[in-house]
């Protein structure tokens, strides 16, 4: 009976729709380890200091303030292929063509392009993200969402792969130059699913249309936020985004000491468990959760994969049992990833429901920012509680901190949600 229904629930992933969010997510998620873990291998490569390494940190920041710029996003449509469509073709296939050229340039002594290559990726990959964000939440319909959300975890997390793994094993066999040059060409799949793809158009006074833009820069930039502040419960809402995954990432940000200087794993086996099995479980997680949406409602996703999410946080206590036991890490692990991973899938559900389409991009970013907001507070004390209560009473206090956002649930029908087809 339950493979029978997972298998009715799967079967909203078998349609050309879903497929383009799948290549669309990997294009949003190319670029995110090329300006990371790739760039840093790259500069220890050509023996760049450690120090100046660490300052090219910065070139994400464009990632953190990209709401500055939606309102444009959503103001200005280019005249080819629609107001989404146009700006996903010029983002791509710039970054196509500075992720190819930016191998051309030799850090050992010219650190300041490789600075300006690597800042000009981050800007346009924020920008991307801005406009695909749109697109997917314009795009799908109420009943897609979290399947949408979940093929596009899938199509993100592979991009990040063959950005940053696959990248640095090809690092070993080819130049550096090749290496970017061979990745800007993988940008090509998101520049082949625009096109293929359709601008988003909706009813509107019984006709078949699509939806203007604000008519002003002013309009762009004020009336996302009154439109959204005016809204029942809208402060309630805000406040669920910041706590929803506070326990799950606040135990995120301690897992890797507790790993391996707590329990005692080495770094292999964490590499191989902690990333490879990691991955593969949030992805599971993220299609599983995916398809469960197309059958329960939005609140219903959010409080059992919330309680999910809270429940395998207990799951590192496991460890403090076993010791340092492989199969013991190898459970913990997929355990909280396959939560976090529904968990996650829900909350972009959430996300998309919350936004106008007549300022989504603008929305979708702000609303994106509280969820960081919430992800940065939340993981900078994480060390000092450690220290005062240690690592079994941690645990137990992440799993209680995700029953706040869960009674706050309880409040969900006052709340504005489903509106992203207002104009």
């Amino acid at each position: 009976m339950m493979v029978h229904y997972l298998c009715k629930s799967f079967k909203v992933y078998a349609s050309r729709r879903m497929f383009l969010m799948a290549v669309l997510g990997f294009s949003s998620g190319l670029p995110l380890s090329l300006t990371g873990s790739t760039l840093s291998a790259w500069l220890v490569s050509k023996n760049v200091d450690v120090k100046t390494i660490g300052i090219f940190a910065l070139v994400g920041l464009p990632y953190a303030f990209k709401f500055f710029w939606s309102p444009f996003l959503d103001r200005f449509a280019l005249p080819f292929l629609g107001r989404r469509r146009g700006w996903m073709f010029t983002t791509q296939v710039g970054l196509m063509v500075f992720i190819a050229s930016m191998g051309l340039w030799d850090p050992s002594h010219e650190l300041r392009m490789i600075a300006f290559f690597a800042l000009a990726i981050s800007f346009l990959s924020a920008s991307q993200d801005i406009v695909l964000d749109a697109y997917r939440t314009e795009i799908l319909e109420k009943e897609e969402r979290g399947a949408g959300a979940g093929i596009w975890i899938l199509g993100y997390r592979t991009a990040i792969l063959v950005s940053g793994a696959f990248a640095l094993v090809l690092s070993d066999f080819v130049n550096w130059t090749a290496v970017f040059f061979i990745l800007g060409l993988f940008m090509m799949v998101g520049i082949l699913a625009t096109i293929a793809s359709s601008e988003p158009v909706f009813l509107n006074d019984g006709s078949r249309e699509c939806v203007s833009a604000p008519l002003t820069v002013k309009e762009a930039v004020i009336m996302p936020f009154i439109d959204f502040l005016r809204r029942p419960g809208a402060f309630e809402v805000l406040l669920f985004l910041v706590i929803y995954k506070i326990g799950d990432v606040a135990a995120a940000q301690m897992t890797t000491p507790f790993i391996l200087h707590h329990i005692g794993f080495s770094r292999a086996e964490m590499g191989v468990i902690f990333k490879g099995l990691g991955m593969g479980a949030t992805i599971a997680g993220s299609i599983t959760g995916g398809a469960l949406m197309t059958r329960w409602s939005l609140k219903k996703s959010l409080f059992i994969f919330g309680v999910l999410q809270g429940v395998s946080t207990l799951g590192f206590l496991i460890l403090e049992v076993t010791g340092r036991n492989v199969w013991a890490l190898g459970l913990v692990i997929a355990l909280e990833n396959i939560s976090g991973g529904m968990g996650t899938t829900a909350y972009i559900a959430l996300l998309m429901s919350l936004c106008n389409v007549r300022y989504t991009a603008t929305q979708y970013a702000l609303l994106s920012s509280v969820m960081s907001l919430g992800r940065y507070l939340t993981g900078a004390p994480t060390g000092y509680i450690v220290d005062y209560m240690g690592w079994v009473a941690f645990f137990v206090v992440c799993t209680l901190a995700s029953v706040p956002a869960l009674i706050l649930l309880s409040r969900y029908e006052r709340w504005n949600v489903n509106v992203s087809r207002n104009v």
